[in-house]
């Protein structure tokens, strides 16, 4: 199965390894390696993840990577990636892609 990124996605992780790397840059890719490889599993595993509970839709998923939520929506060939976000952050059901 493809995995793919969405720019909005990659806009987001680009600035959590920058808020990371501003105190810890070593941390920082240690992180940043954990994301990349945790989005690219799905090609293998894309039903892992767990559905998005403000979404409440079987198609958008999501994977816990620390205190990082990779969103994902799952196709029959394809994962697209399309939020990297924080834990503590709030994501309401209409911002869901």
């Amino acid at each position: 199965m493809r995995v793919s990124w969405t720019e909005q996605a990659l806009g987001q992780l680009d600035e959590a390894i920058a808020f990371i790397a501003a105190d810890r840059p070593e941390v920082a890719l240690d992180w940043l390696e954990r994301l990349l490889e945790a989005g690219e599993s799905l090609a293998e595993l894309s039903d892992r993840g767990r559905v998005v509970p403000e979404a409440g839709r079987k198609e958008v998923r999501e994977l816990l990577v620390g205190p990082y939520r990779l969103v994902y929506r799952r196709d029959t060939d394809a994962v697209t990636i399309t939020m990297v976000l924080h834990g503590r952050r709030e994501l309401h059901a209409d911002n869901v892609p």
